[in-house]
C-alpha cells in the first residue's frame, strides 16, 4: 500500500498493491493494521474502526454532495470507485485548521484503485465521470439524520473546480444546501 499526501495533509491518496497474472488481478483494498501503522507514521491520528459501510451506483453527471454530519457523529471515511470513475472531493471544514475551507479533488476509478482517506471534519461530495459507477465508502460513526449537514456545491468561496460536463444531475437538497458563510 502507497500512501499520497495531499495539498491538506491529513487528506490522504491510498494506492492499494495490486497484483495481476494471466487470470486477472487481487489486492487487499483494507487491512486494518496497515493503514493504521501507516497514518502512525505520518504523524496522523488513528483513524478508529470503521462501523458502516455505505455503497451508491449512479450514472454519468451525478453530482452528491458536499455532505458531513456534525459531533457527536463526526465520520471519518475511507472512500473508493469499485467500477466506473468519479471525481472525489474533500473540503475541510474545521474551523480552527490552516486549511480552513480548502479543497482537494481526485478522480477514483475501477481501473486505478486509488482511495481516499477523508478524517473527521471534512465535507465531502463527488462527481460520477462515467454511467454505472460503484462508489464505496467506509465510515467510522454511524449515520444520524440530526447531525446531518451539507455546502452548496458550487460555493464561490470554497470555489471547486468540477469537471465540465453538458449537466450536472444533483437532487433538490444538495441545490439547496447553504454556503459556507450562511451556516
Amino acid at each position: 500500500m502507497k500512501i499520497l499526501r495531499t495539498d491538506i495533509p491529513d487528506v490522504l491518496i491510498i494506492e492499494p498493491t495490486v497484483f495481476t497474472d494471466d487470470r486477472g488481478w487481487f489486492m487487499e483494498s483494507f487491512n486494518e493494521k496497515v493503514f493504521a501503522n501507516k497514518l502512525e507514521a505520518l504523524g496522523l491520528p488513528a483513524a478508529g474502526s470503521f462501523v458502516q459501510d455505505n455503497h451508491s451506483c449512479s450514472r454519468r453527471g451525478v453530482l452528491r454532495g458536499m455532505h458531513f454530519q456534525a459531533q457527536p457523529y463526526a465520520q471519518g471515511k475511507l472512500v473508493r470507485v469499485a467500477a466506473g470513475a468519479a471525481f472525489d472531493v474533500a473540503v475541510d471544514i474545521r474551523k480552527d485548521s490552516p486549511t480552513y475551507l480548502k479543497w482537494v479533488g481526485v478522480e477514483l476509478s475501477g481501473e486505478n484503485n486509488k482511495m481516499l482517506w477523508i478524517p473527521k471534519g471534512f465535507a465531502h461530495g463527488f462527481l460520477t465521470l462515467e454511467d454505472n459507477t460503484h462508489f464505496l465508502y467506509k465510515t467510522t460513526n454511524y449515520y444520524n439524520k440530526e447531525s446531518e449537514g451539507s455546502l452548496l456545491w458550487s460555493d464561490e468561496s470554497i470555489g471547486i473546480t468540477w469537471p465540465v460536463m453538458d449537466a450536472y444531475i444533483i437532487n433538490e437538497k444538495d441545490k439547496q444546501a447553504p454556503k459556507v458563510f450562511d451556516v
